[in-house]
């Protein structure tokens, strides 16, 4: 790409990226269908879903992605060089589909289409997945790392866990109510963990990690609290702990490479 083609594609970002925090904003203020987006996801009966507490990460989602945008125009750079231009313009693609996909989720999920919202995380977590891909054969300074890979690090971990969720509330919505029973949500839970373990052993990402455990530990949360489900859902809770401590076993292992040897 030429280096106006590489500006255009900033431009797209920016402005992608303002629109999906502009209808993320409006979802609730509004909000969009007199309905917040906490009362959609309480519609739908999910033993999977979090504490509302855990979607805080939003914020530090979109603030890190705001980084990651103003870092792209070189913003907080010392060098203000070429060198990181062609993979800004490779994960400039990407990251504009998943904000577009992002700004439409809110709007199909607030007017309760469900199915389509499940595609448009699928879009979102498929695009988030090949810009892991992009950022991991690169060896950032820790700055770039801050504005680069750590923004999508955590977005990919919390997106991968949303997608799970909204498969189980798109199955409730078509009737299928099973689904959302014990059993399946430890089958699920369980297959969130083989699939988080197998990504985070791929891509070696340490925040990416943080995040599966931050959405387990929500999840946790939720099953013990008496104003949720109040402990009524034992196995479920078994899981959760069982699943936070593979993930931190995880960790240790990327942290201390070489007990991986030892082991």
């Amino acid at each position: 790409m030429s280096k106006n083609d590489g500006f255009v594609i900033k431009i797209v970002v920016a402005v992608t990226y303002l629109v999906m925090i502009l209808l993320n904003g409006l979802a609730n203020a509004l909000p969009i269908n007199n309905t917040t987006t906490g009362e959609v996801s309480d519609a739908f009966f999910d033993l999977f879903a979090p504490a509302t507490i855990t979607f805080g990460i939003w914020g530090l989602i979109y603030l890190l992605l705001a980084g990651y945008t103003l870092y792209q125009f070189g913003l907080f750079q010392a060098d203000k060089g070429a060198s990181r231009e062609s993979l800004f313009q490779k994960v400039g693609i990407y990251f504009a589909i998943s904000s577009v996909a992002n700004a439409l989720w809110i709007v199909s999920w607030h007017y309760y289409a469900v199915g389509i919202s499940f595609l448009l995380m699928v879009i979102m977590v498929a695009c988030l997945y090949t810009i892991a891909n992009l950022l991991s054969g690169e060896n950032f300074s820790i700055k770039e790392k801050a504005f680069i890979q750590v923004p999508f690090s955590i977005y990919f971990g919390w997106v991968t866990v949303a997608t799970i969720a909204n498969f189980i509330t798109f199955m409730v919505s078509i009737g299928w109510a099973g689904i959302a029973s014990q059993f399946w949500t430890v089958v699920i839970m369980v297959i969130g963990v083989a699939i988080g373990v197998t990504l985070l052993r791929r891509f070696q990402d340490i925040a990416y990690g943080l995040v599966l455990i931050w959405a387990y530990t929500g999840i946790l949360v939720k099953h013990i609290s008496p104003a949720e489900f109040a402990a009524n859902y034992p196995v479920v809770i078994a899981t959760a702990i069982i699943a936070i401590i593979i993930f931190v076993v995880a960790e240790v292992f990327l942290v201390y490479p070489g007990m991986n040897q030892r082991a």
